[in-house]
């Protein structure tokens, strides 16, 4: 945590010295420049992780489900968003490497990667990143994936190829993080129920 400080008080002094404090475009330019990419997309992850989890929590104290909102629940999947948030960075300037053009060819190329390959990864991804926090990790783990993979993996292929299509088609690479965070924000909410749900099951049997 205090790298990224470091890391975004590096990037809003290039900013200022750059005579654009005030100026949105120029501050949007060097954020999503090649030296702060990840930096950004690694914040953007993190941030709407953090929201979608708030607003899951919200609606489970709305309707009882639970006391209050848990700080501690919102940190985790704040973490679980940081590390999906680097894997997503890597895997869409590798895709953009090796598989060049905007064609309907290229496209569904990378569509059925991202399905097939990706996908998987980062549900794996998810429920690892949460189990580290946990007590009994590696029975948690093991738990969450046998027990939810498929339910999220279906949501994945409801979600994810027509946006996808969008994604691969009209956007930069250095846009494509942000765009999915954009996207999975209501997704995020579902994920975290998912995950919480069977937690909190658990925890009552």
């Amino acid at each position: 945590m205090q790298a990224l400080g470091m890391s975004w008080r590096k990037l809003i002094m290039n900013v200022k010295t750059s005579g654009a404090t005030s100026n949105v475009r120029k501050a949007v330019k060097v954020a999503f420049s090649d030296k702060y990419l990840l930096l950004t997309n690694v914040t953007i992850s993190v941030t709407l992780s953090s929201v979608g989890d708030l607003l899951e929590q919200t609606y489970e104290v709305y309707t009882k489900e639970q006391d209050r909102i848990n700080p501690k629940r919102t940190m985790h999947m704040a973490f679980s968003g940081a590390a999906l948030g680097v894997l997503c960075h890597h895997w869409y300037k590798i895709l953009d490497k090796f598989i060049v053009g905007k064609t309907l060819d290229m496209v569904t190329k990378k569509l059925l990667l991202d399905q097939l390959i990706f996908s998987p990864v980062m549900i794996i991804t998810f429920f690892g990143s949460l189990a580290i926090l946990e007590d009994n990790p590696t029975e948690n783990f093991v738990s969450e994936v046998k027990d939810k993979f498929v339910t999220l993996y279906k949501a994945e292929w409801m979600v994810w190829p027509p946006a996808q299509v969008i994604n691969f088609y009209f956007l930069p690479t250095r846009f494509r993080v942000l765009y999915d965070n954009t996207i999975s924000l209501g997704y995020d909410v579902y994920t975290s129920q998912v995950k919480h749900r069977k937690s909190e099951n658990s925890a009552s049997s």
